[in-house]
């Protein structure tokens, strides 16, 4: 397996059909060998992870200025085809794209995951490091993804800041996720994430579990 930058519009094509394989999203969502263009001439990320000659994941990231005037990038979309799952391909694209990042100096990748998903969350927090100060309710709106359904795109977003490393700070909070998602179950985690969240606290850790698994908060300086 090797990662490499997209190259050319045949690629980016390719990247295009493996959104409709891996979330199987309808025309109206995908976005379009254009916006891998624009991507790649504007200082983002567009990345595959090639078995062979075969896209089997790929990783588009856009850059982004906080108001504080700290660059970053926006890590958009990291798929991988359902048969190379469980094969560190998803790995590989973070890994990648740190490397990059921090050949230019940037500090920080961000980037919105569901918080329902535990696994992702297991990977995000505690494989990468990243952390989580914020919530965002129907982040997307409705959308044609088969992850999501009719419910709403309830986001968390991880902050991965690859030049620094944390140590494990005290546990504050433990807030575990729901056996079901519905709609009054995300307005409960959301409304008990963010009430931390303006306690000064962060999600540092993940606890997986048979039934899901709990976010760890603990305190965390603002960037």
């Amino acid at each position: 397996m090797i990662v490499r930058p997209l190259s050319c519009h045949e690629e980016f094509a390719e990247a295009v059909g493996l959104q409709q394989l891996i979330w199987g999203f309808e025309d109206l969502e995908l976005l379009p060998v254009r916006f891998f263009v624009v991507a790649s001439r504007i200082g983002g990320q567009t990345l595959g992870a090639f078995d062979g000659s075969r896209m089997a994941g790929f990783l588009l990231a856009i850059p982004g200025l906080k108001k504080d005037g700290i660059q970053y990038l926006h890590s958009h979309m990291l798929g991988v085809l359902p048969g190379y799952r469980d094969a560190g391909v998803g790995r590989m694209l973070k890994f990648a794209q740190r490397e990059d990042a921090q050949a230019r100096g940037i500090r920080l990748i961000e980037w919105s995951f569901d918080p329902f998903e535990a696994k992702n969350a297991y990977f995000n927090i505690e494989r990468l490091g990243a952390i989580v100060q914020s919530y965002v309710p129907n982040m997307y709106g409705t959308r044609t993804s088969i992850l999501d359904g009719d419910l709403p795109t309830d986001r968390c977003i991880a902050d991965w800041w690859i030049s620094e490393s944390h140590s494990k700070t005290p546990v504050a909070a433990r807030v575990s996720l729901p056996r079901q998602k519905t709609i009054e179950s995300q307005q409960a985690l959301g409304n008990e994430l963010q009430r931390y969240f303006s306690e000064g606290l962060a999600i540092t850790g993940f606890e997986r579990s048979e039934d899901g698994g709990t976010f760890l908060l603990s305190p965390w300086p603002s960037k």
